[in-house]
């Protein structure tokens, strides 16, 4: 705004003069802070490390090559061999609450679950009683911010909030009653988690909306852009925060709500004060890292009194250095996190914690930057922390060290346990006190009514992809997930399938998860179904899709798709057909009032030159028949997809073979979620599988393929999974973009490995239409678009209940 008797020009200088004052005075605190921290750190660029964290990060990537050398893989299956669960569903107590069994719910984030004003909506309420419902004894819900207004990541342009909050006004506390309320009918606990803020982790589109920089505990790169700094949070903002908290806790009480749950973990707020890799003050009240995780617990304490439950979530290392090691030292953005926090002196703070009033904590290790760690995808191992939580639990037996109750402080065991025999054993030989499932719950609401009556086998398999659940919000969705089309859609979507008013005759061309899903849920309701498959068994591409070691929960899931059908073809009107070519002669002859074509795709194979010198397969071929890859040792796979990428990892880890990987596109598994997409990443470039980004197939010679690569210096690094992409609807304004300095390149290769994906085959969809086959033509899944089984379950499920 333009004062009186002001020029523009004059506006236009003063405000530049503005901006070049606040870059200076950034320039200069960042100069001075790294003086003080080389001081700090006399300079030295030693990098601790952890035997047992260096072991665990080789494991994580070669299990495959030895499964027996991990007890809980051999749990990893929907069985019932250690029924009945007596530990899995005994009660526990926490502070002066009982909890009727160990089963806790873990935090996936409510985003999108809420009003504008951050009151939790009727989507959130329904979603969490359903897993109420379904038998859970502890609920928590996903982080909820108390830093609005000081942390500007958390708070949309407008002051709207993504985030349900229990910070603000008393208009949001209608929500939180009813939930409380709704979840305490079923005789389930919810507990609340509160953060302080996001910090560096928070979304850097504060910056684009705001114009304001993120904010954190020192002078930190964005994890998003770590090109954009991030300001160092002033201690009296701490100070208000920690405030917050305390008022959030006295709030969450008087709502209902049955304890607090502080995450102090992955790097948000809470850990990025009370770890050193993340807290380089030099100076004033939160210089010691532990001073504001104690302050907040014992605020809360003071507010909420002394039998009031309080949850920390924690790791015992962000093994930052286990994982990355050398580039701790080469990477701008990794470098000044080196120094963080040992197992040991985690361990010394969660005692300081309890002495301070936290009750309960869940343990595991990681952050954002190896986001695969906190967020397990589908490669690695069942039951991959429960050393992590022995070590935390048996310190505090060995230490004697018992809450402000006078109780023991259980330790809650994360990561890949949706298993019942696992989740058991790991109780009975003494891993853990309980059990913290997140996706298993989102994949089935009922899984602890299954679990107790023994019905495993019923329970509906997480298949680790984590494309609902985690990277649905992450695109500006709500929680969801890929197997169970009703999560996230409680409120909309039936609990019982409606008997059909008009019972019709269906046929269903294709038994891949889109077709199944459709004739289970058609046939439910009392429709006759008869489902067609070209092949000799049900699953489509999830067969192949389940063959490498890493992919054990698809492979589950696979399992349950059968069972469910042998089920139905008992209880219902459903006859499957296999080893049956679907034609439009032979939908005519059947007379059906609906068909259904769920036909999947036709897999890419574009017209190379020179393309029959070599030997070639294509993926999904290949994994159904590994003989077809003969004798070959040098392999090179065409398409850095998922399918691409989890190929090469099958080739280098499960048969020893020597592979390249190359793809067209600057990355490689775009639109993956970063966790799957980071583990698999880091354990081919450990592997030493050859990424080949930017590069562009042009010909194939005799047992060679000739690439034009981009060689330009912005070209990115095939391995970072220390950054993750961004949407395409999020620019990057500071990102470099690639020159056009393309150099030719010959890979030898005694076979060709051809990932490239596949298109919609709508040939018998439009056949039909044409030929006027049935009163009504649907066309689903694949055969419709091209997609994932989260897109297949959601459309078949949709389509099953209103046809």
């Amino acid at each position: 705004m333009i004062r009186a008797g002001q020029t523009k020009t004059q506006g236009r200088w003063k405000k530049s003069l503005f901006h070049l004052v606040k870059i200076c005075q950034y320039v200069i605190m960042v100069i001075i802070t790294n003086i003080f921290v080389l001081i700090r750190l006399n300079g030295g660029n030693f990098m601790d490390y952890n035997a047992k964290l260096l072991e665990l990060d080789d494991f994580f990537g070669n299990w495959v090559r030895n499964t027996s050398a991990f007890p809980g893989q051999e749990y990893a299956k929907l069985t019932n061999s250690l029924y009945p669960y007596k530990e899995l569903f005994s009660p526990i107590k926490v502070n002066k609450t009982v909890i009727k069994n160990r089963v806790v719910m873990g935090p996936m984030g409510n985003l999108m679950m809420c009003e504008e004003t951050g009151r939790p909506n009727q989507k959130m309420l329904e979603y969490f009683f359903a897993r109420a419902k379904g038998g859970v004894g502890l609920l928590t819900t996903g982080l909820i911010p108390v830093s609005h207004g000081i942390d500007p990541t958390v708070t949309e342009a407008g002051d709207r909030s993504m985030f349900p909050r229990i910070d603000k006004y008393r208009t949001v506390f209608a929500g939180w009653r009813d939930l409380a309320q709704g979840v305490h009918a079923y005789g389930s606990k919810m507990f609340v988690q509160i953060t302080p803020g996001l910090g560096r982790v928070g979304p850097p589109t504060c910056f684009i909306t705001k114009h304001k920089l993120p904010r954190s505990a020192s002078l930190n790169p964005n994890f998003y852009i770590p090109e954009l700094p991030c300001m160092r949070l002033t201690d009296f903002s701490l100070r208000k925060i920690v405030n917050n908290c305390g008022q959030a806790a006295a709030d969450a009480r008087e709502i209902g709500l049955d304890g607090i749950y502080l995450h102090g973990h992955e790097g948000y707020l809470l850990e990025q004060l009370t770890n050193p890799a993340f807290n380089r003050r030099l100076l004033g009240r939160y210089a010691d890292p532990e001073q504001f995780g104690l302050e907040i617990v014992r605020k809360i304490r003071d507010r909420v009194g002394s039998d009031y439950p309080i949850m920390y979530r924690i790791d015992l290392s962000l093994a930052l250095n286990e994982t990355y090691r050398e580039k701790m030292d080469t990477v701008p953005s990794l470098r000044k996190f080196k120094h963080g926090r040992s197992i040991q002196a985690t361990l010394s703070y969660m005692k300081h914690l309890v002495e301070a009033g936290v009750d309960m904590f869940d343990v595991d290790i990681g952050c954002y930057d190896n986001w695969w760690l906190p967020h397990p995808p589908a490669g690695m191992p069942a039951g991959c922390f429960l050393d992590i939580s022995r070590i935390a639990r048996e310190y505090f037996a060995q230490n004697k060290i018992l809450s402000n109750a006078g109780e023991k402080v259980p330790v809650v065991a994360v990561g890949k346990l949706g298993y019942p025999d696992l989740a058991e054993k790991a109780l009975r030989d003494g891993d853990c006190d309980m059990v913290m499932l997140a996706r298993p719950l989102l994949s089935d609401a009922d899984w602890c009514k299954k679990a107790y009556s023994g019905k495993v086998n019923e329970i509906r398999p997480c298949i680790g992809c984590q494309e609902g659940c985690v990277n649905e919000f992450i695109l500006g969705g709500h929680p969801q997930c890929a197997v169970n089309p009703r999560t996230g859609f409680e409120d909309v979507l039936p609990e019982e399938l409606a008997p059909a008013k008009i019972k019709k005759n269906i046929a269903v061309a294709g038994a891949g998860p889109a077709g199944i899903i459709f004739a289970l849920t058609a046939a439910q309701r009392g429709h006759k179904v008869t489902l067609f498959e070209k092949s000799a068994q049900v699953g489509g591409k999830l067969n192949p899709g389940s063959v490498p070691k890493i992919k054990f929960d698809l492979a589950n899931y696979v399992d349950y798709l059968k069972h469910q059908l042998k089920m139905a073809e008992e209880n219902c009107d459903l006859t499957l057909k296999l080893n049956t070519n679907v034609d439009p002669d032979l939908l005519k002859a059947g007379n059906y009032d609906t068909i259904v074509c769920a036909y999947g795709t036709r897999e890419i194979v574009p017209p190379f030159e020179g393309f029959d010198q070599v030997h070639w397969v294509l993926g999904v071929d290949l994994l159904d028949n590994p003989s077809l890859m003969g004798d070959a040792q040098k392999i090179a796979v065409i398409g850095g997809g998922v399918v691409g990428c989890e190929t090469a990892y099958w080739l280098k880890y499960e048969y020893g073979r020597d592979v390249t990987v190359v793809e067209m596109m600057p990355d490689f598994m775009e639109g993956v979620c970063t966790a799957n997409r980071g583990h698999l990443l880091h354990y081919l470039e450990k592997g030493g599988v050859k990424l080949m980004n930017c590069a562009r197939v042009i010909s194939f010679g005799k047992n060679q393929v000739h690439i034009l690569r981009n060689s330009s210096a912005a070209v990115p690094n095939p391995y970072n999974t220390w950054q993750p992409l961004l949407p395409d609807n999020i620019p990057n304004p500071l990102a470099k973009k690639p020159g056009n300095s393309r150099n030719p390149i010959t890979v030898d290769a005694d076979l060709v490995v051809l990932a490239l994906g596949g298109k919609a085959d709508q040939d018998l969809y439009f056949n039909c239409l044409k030929g006027h086959l049935a009163p009504e033509i649907l066309n689903i899944g694949d055969s419709e678009r091209a997609g994932r089984v989260l897109e297949a379950a959601r459309a078949a499920y949709r389509t099953g209940i209103r046809v």
